[in-house]
C-alpha cells in the first residue's frame, strides 16, 4: 500500500513539473530558435543558435534600442517598491502590535479592504489621481501603485509574526531607559528578519510581473520598463518571437534569483508568521 501510495505521489509529482515547466521549456526553444518570424515547432532544438540574446544583450534591433534602460526602469520599481512596502509595514505593523493599541486589531484588518476590490477596477481612478498630483509618466506613480497593494499583505504577515516576539524584551528596553524607535530599530527588525524579507520579496515580484500599471501610468520611452516594452512586438506585422522570448527569460532572470536566493527566509516568515493569530 506504501508503494502504491509512493508511487502515485511520484506520478503526481511528475505531472505538476511537467506541467510547470513546459511553458518555460517552450520559451527556451523559441529564443533558441534561429528563424525569428516564424516558430520551428520541433521538440528538441536541431541547432542551438543564441542570436537572440546576443540581440538583446547588444540591443541590436529597433524594439531593444533601449532594453538596458528600461531593465534599470523595472529594477528601480521593483526594489523601491520592495523598501517602501517593507519600511511602511514594519512601521505599521510595530504600532499595531507592539504599542498597545486598544482597537489595533480593526485598523490592521481594515487594511485588507483593499483587496475587496479588484486592482482593475482602481486603475483609472488611479491614473486620475496621478495625472493630478503631477506623476503621470513618473516612476514613482507605478512605485505608490504598487506599494498601495503589497502594504496591506505586509502588515498581516509581520504583524502575525511580530505576536510571536514576546512582549517582555520591549519592557526590558523600556527599563533600561530605550526609546521606542531604539527598540523598533534594535529589537524588532532583527528579529523579523525572515518575515521581512519574506514580504519584501513578495513585494519585489509583485512590481516585477505588474503590467496594467506600467501600460497605464508609463507612456514615454524613457520612462519605459521592459513588462511594456514586450508588448511593442506584437505591434509588428512579423513578430520575432525568438528575440521577445529571449528578452522575457532575461527579463526574469533577477526574480527566480532573488526568490531562490531568499527562498529559505520566505519558508521561515511566511509559516511562522501564521502560527499564531
Amino acid at each position: 500500500m506504501n508503494t502504491f501510495r509512493r508511487i502515485g505521489k511520484i506520478a503526481i509529482g511528475i505531472v505538476i513539473a511537467v506541467w510547470t515547466l513546459l511553458p518555460i521549456y517552450n520559451m527556451l526553444l523559441i529564443a533558441l530558435d534561429d528563424d525569428a518570424a516564424e516558430y520551428s515547432g520541433n521538440i528538441f532544438p536541431v541547432e542551438w543558435s543564441f542570436e537572440s540574446f546576443q540581440v538583446v544583450w547588444s540591443q541590436d534591433y529597433w524594439y531593444l534600442e533601449h532594453f538596458w534602460h528600461q531593465f534599470g526602469n523595472s529594477c528601480f520599481i521593483g526594489f523601491t517598491t520592495m523598501v517602501v512596502t517593507v519600511s511602511i509595514g514594519s512601521l505599521a505593523s510595530f504600532a499595531l502590535g507592539r504599542m498597545r493599541w486598544r482597537y489595533s486589531w480593526v485598523f490592521a484588518n481594515a487594511t485588507l479592504l483593499t483587496y475587496a476590490v479588484p486592482a482593475s477596477f482602481l486603475a483609472i481612478p488611479f491614473v486620475s489621481i496621478m495625472h493630478r498630483y503631477g506623476l503621470s509618466d513618473s516612476l514613482w506613480s507605478v512605485v505608490i501603485a504598487q506599494a498601495m497593494f503589497a502594504t496591506p499583505y505586509a502588515i498581516l504577515i509581520l504583524r502575525q509574526y511580530g505576536c510571536l516576539v514576546p512582549l517582555e524584551l520591549d519592557d526590558a528596553a523600556r527599563v533600561d531607559g530605550a526609546t521606542p524607535w531604539q527598540i523598533f530599530q534594535r529589537i524588532y527588525l532583527p528579529l523579523m528578519a525572515p518575515a521581512l524579507v519574506a514580504v519584501g520579496t513578495y513585494a519585489l515580484l509583485l512590481a516585477w510581473n505588474e503590467y496594467l500599471y506600467q501600460f497605464l501610468l508609463l507612456s514615454s520611452t524613457e520612462s519605459m520598463t521592459v513588462a511594456v516594452a514586450l508588448d511593442q512586438f506584437f505591434d509588428s506585422d512579423e513578430a520575432p518571437w525568438n528575440y521577445m522570448m529571449a528578452t522575457a527569460i532575461v527579463y526574469a532572470m533577477p526574480p527566480i534569483a532573488t526568490y531562490y536566493a531568499m527562498r529559505h527566509y520566505m519558508v521561515a516568515g511566511l509559516t511562522m508568521g501564521g502560527v499564531k493569530g
